[in-house]
Formats: structure tokens, sequence, C-alpha cells
């Protein structure tokens, strides 16, 4: 088959500056690139080439003032088989005119489909004009057959997936390794470390995580809470919200960490060097792929029950989902009972590994995405 990748015009691929959406074209097109034809279509980038081929995946890259109408041009010249359009309703009448014999697969990774995005009318051609609707989880998927039964046979939740090699757990020889560097260049060498990893929005809930930090210091006082992430991806400037979590953070500076952006590189060897990792979103999150990355570092997990989040965790045992996700205290009551039970940890942390192995690997995502293909390629 011939497969061509639509990235948004947000992020490049690969995700040098970060992004689910573009982590996860790069790491599928990567698999599928050994056995079909895949082209990668995405913005441009100073780092990168505007063409280039990357193993078996050929990469095309187009300004993002021209971006669509760049997409558009290129499908009506070349023409694929199937067509992979990530996260953009609104694209795909203009996409299936430019290029109808092709089948069209529309992934959503958000709530694409809510009132405010797209009308009744809209909606509806979408739905029918592509031949499958693959989501990155139920809650996702729940949002669009919600609003268009009618759409249900097409819709199918798709889960990402994680680098089960880049993402070590501690008992391994290279997770190992890497959580003894990195605590000693960081200088955690003797802490409890407390994890978020995400965009410093109020959305994502790290407000809330330094709010219970008092109840957490009193039970441990070796506890550091490090928060990983900048206001937008590779973007490090300051707003308000970043300037609040600042100050509240300062009044623990022996307690709290920041780092800002991390290339997606290096954020495994962070994980690593973990103790429990903490997901405090507070909108109704897609399921944040950090679930992923931290079951494959074997970390127990504490996560908020918002949007798709709880559809990865088996309660008790490989993390908690906090139903009073806006309450500072049920995040500090769930984390100082796994700090004082290392034990549970590890039991937290082996369940979680196995799970991603099992299900979340790219390899997992690959065969499932393929299914979708061949099946709509066959039509």
């Amino acid at each position: 088959m011939k497969i061509a990748y639509i990235a948004t015009e947000k992020l490049p691929v690969p995700a040098i500056r970060g992004g689910a959406i573009q982590i996860y074209i790069d790491s599928v097109a990567k698999i599928i690139g050994a056995k079909h034809d895949v082209t990668i279509l995405s913005i441009e980038h100073e780092e990168l080439e505007q063409q280039e081929k990357r193993g078996n995946v050929r990469f095309i890259r187009f300004n993002e003032k021209q971006y669509l109408s760049s997409i558009i041009s290129h499908i009506r010249q070349e023409k694929y088989d199937v067509i992979h359009l990530c996260n953009r309703p609104t694209w795909v009448k203009q996409v299936k005119e430019a290029t109808p014999q092709t089948k069209i697969v529309l992934s959503v990774h958000n709530e694409m489909f809510t009132f405010e995005k797209l009308s009744d009318q809209e909606g509806k051609e979408c739905l029918d004009l592509v031949s499958k609707v693959v989501t990155v989880s139920d809650f996702i998927g729940s949002t669009i057959t919600d609003r268009f039964p009618f759409a249900k046979s097409k819709v199918r939740t798709v889960y990402s997936g994680v680098d089960l090699d880049t993402f070590q757990p501690s008992w391994s020889a290279k997770g190992k390794q890497a959580r003894t560097m990195v605590r000693d260049e960081l200088g955690l060498s003797n802490k409890k470390v407390i994890l978020f990893v995400g965009r410093l929005s109020k959305v994502k809930g790290p407000h809330i995580l330094l709010q219970g930090l008092p109840s957490i210091i009193e039970e441990h006082p070796n506890v550091m809470m490090v928060f990983i992430g900048s206001k937008w991806f590779g973007d490090d400037q300051v707003n308000n919200y970043v300037k609040h979590l600042y100050t509240l953070g300062a009044m623990y500076p022996e307690y709290v960490t920041f780092i800002k952006f991390v290339k997606p590189a290096d954020i495994p060897k962070l994980f690593a060097m973990s103790d429990v990792f903490v997901c405090s979103s507070q909108w109704q999150e897609p399921l944040a792929r950090v679930h992923y990355e931290a079951m494959a570092a074997g970390l127990p997990i504490v996560t908020s029950k918002r949007g798709g989040n709880p559809e990865v965790i088996d309660e008790g045992k490989n993390g908690h989902v906090i139903e009073q996700f806006e309450d500072p205290e049920s995040y500090a009551r769930v984390i100082n009972a796994l700090l004082h039970d290392s034990k549970k940890r590890e039991r937290l942390g082996r369940y979680g590994r196995d799970k991603v192995e099992r299900q979340f690997s790219w390899r997992n995502v690959e065969h499932n995405l393929l299914a979708v293909y061949e099946e709509v390629a066959n039509k």
C-alpha cells in the first residue's frame, strides 16, 4: 500500500519539539514503512530538510502558512491508497475532493467534534467522507458517536504506544544506570522523587500538586517534586500562569525543581530517576501519552479521573485514579501512601511495565492501524 500521513500544522515531524501526534506518526511510520510505501507530510523546521528519506520513510515538509494548500497540491499529483489525516476533520472535504479514489482514515486525538469546532452539517459531511475514524481513547470516540450515532460503525479506538527500549524501568540495567546518573547530576540521590511531565498549563493542574505539597513534606521531608515542561512545546517563555507556579514553588525551594522544555530524546532518563508519576489534568484529557511512558519506566501512576486517563489504569494494580481531581489533599494522601511503601511502588511498576509490553508497544499500534488500512483499502 501507498500510505501518506498528514500531521497537523502545529509541530514538525520527527518530534524534535515534542508533541503526542508527532511522536505517534513518526513511531508508527518507521515500522509500517518496512512493509509499505510511507510518506509523512508536516510543516517545515529550520533543523530539518524540506525533503528527505529516513530509513524507509519519506518526509516532505511545507511552509506553515501555505500548509494545507501545499498538501492539496501534492496529493492531487501523487496518488495514495490510504491517507491518514491527524486531528483535522475540517480538512477532510478538501483532501477527499483532491483525491476522490483515496481512502481517508481520520485519527482523532482531542475533542475535535464539539459544537464549537464543527457544525452538525460539517461533522456529518466529514464522517460521510472518511472510511474510518480511529481515536486515542474510548472517551474521544464517545465524543463523536454521542453526537453522531450513525458513525458508530466507522469509529474505532486504537490506543497510542511507547518505545519499550527507550523507556526502561529502574530494575533493568539501562534503567538503573540512567536513574543513578540523573539523580547524581541533579543532586537527588537521597530524595523520593514525584514526577510531573507536561505543559505548564492550568488545565494540566500542576498548581494542584504544589498546593498539596505541604502535606507530603510533613510525612516525607526528603521528597522532591519535579516539574518537566514549559508553557508550550519548545517555548520556555514565562506567562502569568507559569509565574504563578514559580511563585508557589519558591515557597518550598528545597522540595520543588522546575526543568523547562526537554527534548523528547532526553525524557526517558528523567522518568527513570523518579519514584511516582502524577498526571493531575483538570480538563477532559483525551488520554495523555505520558501514562504509557510512566508504565514503560516502571512507575506507579497517580492520575485524575478526567477524560480517557482512567482507561489505562487498573485501579490498585498499576496506579490510582483520583476522583476528587480538583482536591490537592486527594493527591497528597495517595502519593504519601506510595512513598511510604517501596514494595508496593515496585509491584505497581512491574504490573504497569507488563501491561504496556502486552498492550501498548508501537508494534501493537502498527498491527491495529494496518488492520484498519487493509480493511478500508479492500472495500
